[in-house]
C-alpha cells in the first residue's frame, strides 16, 4: 500500500459540499425498454431538487444531451463524458480534505462489484471527475464502492463486510490490511463493521442502505420486521451490532430506526425494488429522500429525518424507476466538499 505524508480525512456528507456530482448514465442495454424513460425522469428529477440548494454537474454521454438538456434545461451543468451506467456514488471519487484546505479524490478502482456488470467506462471516471474538479488524484490497491462507506468526519466509519472484504474485490486482503489503508485514506481512527449481505443484489450489500450517521454518535438504521424477509435476519443483527458499539471519540451510538414501507406502488415492484428510507442524500440546506407510496411510513420517514436534520428542509421524491432497478438516490450522488 502507498505511503503519504499528509493527514486525509474523508469531511461527513452535512458539511458544506461545493457541489454535487451526477452521472445520467441509464442505457437500454442495463435498464430495458420499459424501465429507462422513467429512471432518466428520476435522474433530472433528483439533480434538479439538489440544484435548488447547491450547484449539480451531471456527466452525460455525448448522445444523451439533447434529453438531458430538454429534462433539466440549464439548471444543471452537463459534462460530456463515456458512462456505462448511473451510479455516482460507486463509479466517482471519494473527495477527501486536510485540516490546511487542501482537496483530494480517491480512486477506489470500481470494477462493477466485483465484475457483475460492464464497467470499461465507469472505470475511468473517478479520474475524470478528479481532473474536472481540479483536484489531486489518489491511488490506491483497495477496490470498493463509495456506497459501502459512511463516515462521521470525526474518524469513525460504518463499513459492510461483505462488500469490502469480499473476494471478488479484494482478494488475499485480510481485515487487518484494509482498516489500516482505509484509516490512512479517510482519517479513519475507528471501523464499525456490519457483516451486511453477499449476493442478495448486485452491490453485495452497500453500507448505505443499511446505516447512516445523521451527526457524530448518531445512526439511523433499517429494520426490516419482516420474519421471511431475506433482510430481517441482516438488519437485526446490524442494530444489535451498533447499539454495542461506540465511535472513535468513545461515545456510545444513539440508533433511530426507520422501518421499511409495507407497500410500494404497483407499477414498478420486483424482487429487485429498493423499498428503504436510509438511501437519503445530505446537500446543502436539505435532504433528499425518497418516498414509496406508503402514506403512514413515508410520514413517519419523513418527520423523523426532519428530527434528526433540524436545519434542513427534507425533500421527498418518487424514485420508482430507480429503486426498481435496486438502488436509491443516495446512490446516483457524489459530494464535492468545499474547504
Amino acid at each position: 500500500m502507498s505511503s503519504d505524508r499528509k493527514l486525509w480525512f474523508m469531511p461527513d456528507e452535512g458539511e458544506p459540499h461545493q457541489r454535487t456530482w451526477m452521472a445520467f448514465g441509464a442505457s437500454r442495454k442495463i435498464w430495458g425498454k420499459k424501465l429507462l424513460p422513467d429512471v432518466q425522469r428520476n435522474l433530472a428529477t433528483i439533480a434538479l431538487a439538489i440544484a435548488q440548494y447547491e450547484p449539480v454537474s451531471m456527466l452525460v454521454r455525448h448522445s444523451d444531451v439533447p434529453l438531458a438538456q430538454q429534462l433539466m434545461g440549464s439548471k444543471v451543468e452537463l459534462i460530456v463524458c463515456p458512462l456505462d451506467d448511473l451510479w455516482m456514488r460507486d463509479t466517482g471519487p471519494v473527495f477527501v480534505a486536510t485540516e490546511n484546505g487542501d482537496k483530494a479524490a480517491v480512486d477506489f478502482n470500481f470494477n462493477g462489484w466485483g465484475g457483475k456488470q460492464d464497467f470499461d467506462d465507469d472505470a475511468e471516471v473517478a479520474v475524470f471527475v478528479a481532473q474536472r474538479a481540479g483536484v489531486r488524484h489518489i491511488q490506491t490497491e483497495v477496490i470498493l464502492e463509495g456506497g459501502s462507506i459512511e463516515v462521521d468526519g470525526q474518524g469513525t466509519a460504518i463499513i459492510t463486510e461483505s462488500c469490502v472484504l469480499n473476494t471478488n474485490r479484494n482478494p488475499g486482503v485480510s481485515k487487518a490490511q484494509c482498516e489500516r489503508e482505509l484509516k490512512r485514506l479517510l482519517g479513519l481512527e475507528k471501523i464499525i463493521w456490519l457483516p451486511g449481505s453477499i449476493g442478495k443484489d448486485i452491490t453485495d450489500g452497500h453500507t448505505d442502505f443499511y446505516a447512516r450517521f445523521a451527526r457524530p454518535a448518531v445512526v439511523v438504521a433499517c429494520y426490516d420486521p419482516d420474519p421471511t424477509s431475506s433482510d430481517h435476519a441482516v438488519t437485526k443483527a446490524h442494530l444489535e451490532i451498533l447499539r454495542a458499539s461506540t465511535d472513535a471519540k468513545g461515545r456510545a451510538l444513539e440508533v433511530v430506526v426507520l422501518d421499511a414501507p409495507s407497500t410500494v406502488r404497483g407499477k414498478f415492484a420486483n424482487d429487485d425494488f429498493a423499498a428503504g428510507y436510509i438511501n437519503f442524500y445530505v446537500c446543502n440546506g436539505a435532504v433528499i429522500a425518497p418516498e414509496f407510496g406508503d402514506e403512514r411510513a413515508d410520514l413517519a420517514a419523513k418527520q423523523a429525518l426532519q428530527r434528526l436534520f433540524p436545519e434542513r428542509k427534507v425533500v421527498q421524491l418518487n424514485i420508482d424507476g430507480i429503486a426498481a432497478g435496486g438502488g436509491g438516490i443516495h446512490c446516483t450522488t457524489q459530494q464535492e466538499p468545499m474547504v
